[in-house]
């Protein structure tokens, strides 16, 4: 169906405040769910369906654990990844800007940080480069096996130009877990070659994937390589648990660095040049049958700016309907 952007704002800030949240908190998550709304990204309102992502009664007061002029860890006293991810990502900014390089690592916290584009994005407008990384609870087999053992380990790079940032949003899994969950919901299957189930057999049910495993992103030992560094990344360097030590469902981790170009080269010189080089890719030769090349986080903008001009968005039904029950309606 389609609905208003506003409605849909709306519906998701009540969800928010029935899970738990206050104005503060909410407004911070309800502008990353929607920025991955609007594009199409599988890590928006889905989240506040079926469990949700409810506050966690166990949180406590956001600490800074260690700060230095270039570095910071975070503890994040089981409050929501976006709220603490947010501390994380301007303190980053701030030490980047202040001093050329800035890293900031956040652990235990109990929830996703959802769309890492977001930061990276945030990170990019600034005129830096930023790198965003995130763990999460075992759903990734290892190339080889079936057994869960890392997170979907999603990560993002943001890279300033003179237009839009290029930013490259990926998870290390073939899909996203909300991806599983968004085609649960909808009563679609999933691609046949990207899960397993319980047993190891390949699966194209979603149910029976988030029983088994997802594997890599391209199914192969560079894909699993990719995500063992992602969970280092983000489990022992943060301080927080990855599998076989600690909670990993209540202790996520997080790891975020924001770099001035002005460490090698001009700033405004870099953002000119890497907008060169973009439009050179995006002029080269293209096969048959292709109409656009496409930059990282091209398709997103385009889709963002096209459903915000039409003030309207469109919402598979199953989702819409369960976002209502969320919000109370």
């Amino acid at each position: 169906m389609t609905v208003k952007i506003c409605e849909l704002k709306n519906l998701g800030l009540l969800a928010l405040k029935k899970q738990g949240y206050n104005d503060d908190e909410a407004a911070i998550i309800l502008d990353m769910l929607m920025y991955a709304q609007l594009r199409g990204n599988n890590q928006g309102i889905v989240k506040l369906i079926g469990r949700g992502i409810p506050k966690n009664p166990n949180a406590g007061q956001i600490t800074v654990e260690r700060d230095t002029k270039l570095s910071a860890r975070i503890h994040g006293a089981n409050n929501p990844g976006a709220v603490v991810m947010h501390k994380a990502v301007d303190m980053a900014i701030a030490k980047a800007k202040e001093h050329g390089f800035g890293m900031v690592g956040t652990h235990d916290t109990s929830s996703s940080t959802g769309a890492l584009g977001y930061w990276a994005n945030k990170i990019a407008k600034e005129g830096l480069i930023g790198f965003v990384f995130a763990g999460s609870p075992e759903t990734v087999a290892y190339h080889g096996s079936y057994e869960p053992i890392f997170g979907t380990n999603p990560l993002a790079i943001g890279i300033p130009t003179d237009h839009d940032p290029l930013v490259l949003d990926m998870a290390t899994a073939a899909m996203a877990y909300y991806g599983l969950i968004e085609a649960k919901t909808a009563g679609k299957k999933i691609p046949p070659d990207i899960a397993y189930d319980e047993a190891g057999n390949l699966t194209d049910d979603p149910e029976k994937a988030m029983n088994g495993a997802l594997r890599p992103f391209d199914k192969s030992y560079k894909g699993a390589g990719l995500a063992l560094m992602v969970e280092i990344l983000t489990g022992p360097l943060v301080g927080a648990s990855f599998v076989g030590f600690g909670d990993t469902k209540s202790n996520w981790g997080n790891l975020v660095l924001a770099i001035d170009p002005e460490l090698t080269c001009d700033r405004n010189v870099f953002a000119a040049n890497v907008t060169k080089l973009a439009r050179r890719v995006k002029e080269t030769k293209k096969l048959p049958g292709q109409t656009d090349i496409l930059l990282p986080g091209e398709r997103g903008n385009l889709l963002t700016k096209k459903r915000l001009t039409a003030d309207t968005i469109e919402v598979e039904d199953n989702l819409y309907n369960e976002l209502t029950k969320a919000a109370g309606n």
